[in-house]
């Protein structure tokens, strides 16, 4: 089995939700969500694995946050 397919059946057999995308030619990439957390898992065509988490809180927060995420872009 390919490591794209063991990592997907990994994630599907503990029932977490994730996003399949390609954006480089050489990769392809997995975003998961768990509570607190979100994983980017790249898999390349040489099948080494690179993942990066990002930890965080669940807070809620109000609309401003998105101005002041979206400032920065400017």
């Amino acid at each position: 089995m390919s490591k794209v397919f063991e990592i997907l059946k990994r994630l599907d057999d503990a029932k977490v939700h994730y996003f399949i995308g390609r954006y480089r030619p050489d990769t392809i990439d997995i975003t998961a969500t768990v509570v607190g957390e979100r994983v980017e898992i790249s898999v390349f065509d040489d099948n080494h694995v690179e993942i990066s988490r990002f930890l965080g809180n669940e807070d809620v927060l109000d609309e401003d946050v998105l101005h002041e995420i979206l400032k920065g872009d400017q």
